[in-house]
């Protein structure tokens, strides 16, 4: 018959190569849950992004809109657009949720709070 020692040691044995595979085995799974979550949150953002730029297009439509939205003109890019009053000129920026400015766009907004905008007329030359 075999050793009390000789069965204890195989059957430890046993456990141990049980739990090395159990652990690769679920590594590689945290790993591809990982991988999945990475991009269902990067999808999400990219989903969350369209609605934005969607719906700024409708925004100057919406009853909340505080200015004749037959005035705007949609530019989409830096800023979404400039609403054209009888006494003032605005530039507009629509945010959704927690939407911030973008860089570029903070600069631009700080350009017209420090008064360093200009309107320019250039005229094409065009040859008869």
């Amino acid at each position: 018959m075999l050793d009390l020692n000789i069965i204890l040691s195989i059957t430890i044995l046993l456990i141990l190569i049980i739990l090395l595979l159990s652990q690769s085995y679920y590594k590689n799974k945290i790993s591809t849950l990982q991988k999945n979550l990475t991009k269902t949150t990067s999808d999400k953002i990219s989903l969350s992004t369209k609605y934005g730029q969607i719906s700024e297009e409708f925004f100057p439509l919406e009853q909340s809109y505080p200015y004749n939205s037959k005035d705007f003109k949609f530019l989409g890019n830096p800023i979404d657009g400039i609403q054209f009053n009888e006494d003032k000129i605005i530039l507009v920026e629509f945010k959704t949720n927690k939407s911030k400015l973008s860089t570029k766009q903070r600069h631009i907004r700080n350009l017209i709070n420090n008064k360093q905008v200009e309107f320019e007329l250039i005229e094409a030359k065009i040859n008869e």
